[in-house]
């Protein structure tokens, strides 16, 4: 077995709360993405669809953040099977944390490949939460 990946589901960027309606208006005038519902998250930002999908999330880092900290954060798969997906992960020994989307049918494993990216599997769940 491995974990079922599907689709990019979307990537984050971090910034500055100075830069957040800057990079919205870049997506929403130059690419035609629209700032779209976004869960309750501990973090003020932006989910920026295109066809009715998120693509793009930004989201203000801590306060204070200065732009060396700001830029890439993680890219995001849709996955399938949760439940696998973790016994998967466990048995091979692989860190992961996870967590559910606040008020969002979607749950979120978080691992680093071998270069250090940080991955979010996405994973579609039954009901809000």
């Amino acid at each position: 077995m491995t974990i079922s990946v599907q689709r990019l589901h979307h990537y984050t960027l971090r910034c500055t709360a100075d830069e957040i309606e800057e990079l919205r208006s870049f997506y929403e005038g130059v690419l035609g993405m629209t700032a779209g519902e976004r869960p309750q998250l501990r973090v003020p930002g932006y989910w920026m669809y295109a066809n009715g999908a998120p693509l793009v999330h930004l989201f203000i880092d801590t306060p204070g953040a200065s732009p060396a900290n700001t830029g890439f954060d993680h890219l995001a798969f849709l996955a399938s099977d949760l439940e696998g997906s973790r016994r998967f992960l466990a048995d091979r020994g692989v860190e992961f944390t996870e967590a559910p989307v606040p008020g969002w049918p979607l749950h979120q494993i978080f691992v680093r490949d071998p270069l250090g990216v940080k991955l979010e599997l996405t994973f579609e769940t039954s009901q809000r939460s």
